[in-house]
C-alpha cells in the first residue's frame, strides 16, 4: 500500500515511486551512482536520496547489494506484492456504478484492542472506506477483497462482518450522507489541486501534436512532421522529470477517492477530470521515462 505518511514531492515520497515505476522495470537492481543522478534531476540531493534510501530500507522496500565492485540497491523479493497491489489501484482507477453493490464493515473490538482498532481504522481510510458511525465502515463493493486482505493481515477477520449490499436507505438525500462519509469537499480539493499542477502540461503536449497537413504536396508533408513529429511528447528526460512528480502526486489520490457513483457526488465532481487527465499524461509520458531511466541505469 503506498505509504500515506509522506508528503508528496518529499525526497523519501519521490524515492518511493520511482522504486515503485521503475525498478521491477530495471530488473530489480540499480547503481547507487544511477539513482542519485536520476534523483538529482527532480531536485533532490545526494544526501537527501541517501537518506530517503535508509527509510526505505528500514521499511522493507530496498536492500543493499554490491555486484563486483559496483554499489548499488535491489528490491527486496517481500515488496513485490504491495507494489502489485499499488500499480493496480493507481493505474487502473475503478469507478462504482450506481446499480452496483456496497462493502459494509462491521466491527468491535474492546479496549485492550485499541491499538489494533487504530491500526484497522487507518487500514480503512487508506482502502478509501468512509465512516457511517464508530465501527461501521462504507465503500463500493469492488473493494471486498482488499478489506478482507486487511483483515486478515490485521488478524481481527473474526471481529467483523463484511456486508454486501444495495444503496442504503438515509434519512436525508444519499448524496449528503456521502458527503459526510468520505469529507467529499477535501477530496474534490485534492483533485482541483491535480488538475492545476498539470492541465497547462497536457495542454501543452496536446498543442504540439502535429495538425493533419494540407494536401499541398509531399514536400510540405514531411516539413510539418519534421517540425512537429518530435514535439508530441517532451524529451525523455523531461518525461522522466515530469512522470515522476505527476505520479507522485497522484499516487495517494486512488487510496481516499474508491471510485463513488454518481449518486454519491455532488454536481461538477472534479475527479473524473482528473482521472483522464492522469491517463493522458500517462499516454505521453510513461514510455518516454522508462526508456529515460533504462539509459542511465546502463551507464550511457
Amino acid at each position: 500500500m503506498v505509504d500515506l505518511d509522506h508528503t508528496s514531492g518529499s525526497p523519501t515520497s519521490l524515492l518511493r515511486t520511482f522504486v515503485g515505476l521503475h525498478l521491477r522495470d530495471l530488473g530489480g537492481w540499480i547503481r547507487v551512482a544511477a539513482l542519485l543522478d536520476l534523483l538529482a534531476a527532480v531536485g533532490v540531493s545526494n544526501s537527501s536520496t541517501r537518506s530517503a534510501v535508509s527509510r526505505l530500507k528500514g521499511k522493507g522496500l530496498l536492500i543493499p547489494d554490491k555486484r563486483g565492485t559496483v554499489a548499488g540497491y535491489r528490491l527486496d523479493p517481500a515488496a513485490v506484492t504491495d507494489l502489485e497491489r499499488g500499480d493496480r489501484r493507481i493505474f487502473s482507477y475503478r469507478g462504482q456504478r450506481d446499480d452496483e453493490p456496497w462493502c459494509l464493515v462491521s466491527y468491535s473490538l474492546p479496549e485492550v484492542d485499541r491499538s489494533k482498532r487504530v491500526q484497522l481504522r487507518r487500514a480503512l481510510m487508506g482502502l478509501g472506506f468512509g465512516a457511517v458511525i464508530d465501527g461501521l465502515w462504507i465503500a463500493p463493493g469492488h473493494l471486498r477483497a482488499e478489506v478482507e486482505d486487511a483483515l486478515e493481515t490485521l488478524e481481527v477477520r473474526n471481529r467483523a462482518t463484511i456486508f454486501l449490499t444495495q444503496t442504503p436507505l438515509t434519512a436525508e438525500p444519499f448524496a449528503q450522507a456521502a458527503a459526510r462519509w468520505w469529507e467529499l469537499d477535501t477530496l474534490a480539493a485534492r483533485h482541483t489541486e491535480f488538475l492545476g499542477l498539470y492541465e497547462h502540461s497536457a495542454s501543452r503536449m496536446e498543442s504540439s501534436a502535429p495538425k493533419a497537413p494540407h494536401a499541398e504536396s509531399s514536400a510540405s508533408h514531411a516539413t510539418v512532421a519534421e517540425h512537429t513529429g518530435s514535439a508530441m511528447q517532451p524529451e525523455p528526460r523531461q518525461a522522466f522529470v515530469l512522470w515522476l512528480r505527476c505520479v507522485d502526486d497522484w499516487k495517494t489520490i486512488p487510496y481516499v477517492d474508491p471510485g463513488l457513483p454518481p449518486s454519491a457526488l455532488p454536481a461538477n465532481w472534479p475527479g473524473m477530470r482528473s482521472v483522464e487527465l492522469f491517463a493522458q499524461l500517462s499516454r505521453s509520458l510513461a514510455e518516454p521515462a522508462r526508456a529515460h531511466v533504462r539509459e542511465i541505469a546502463a551507464g550511457r
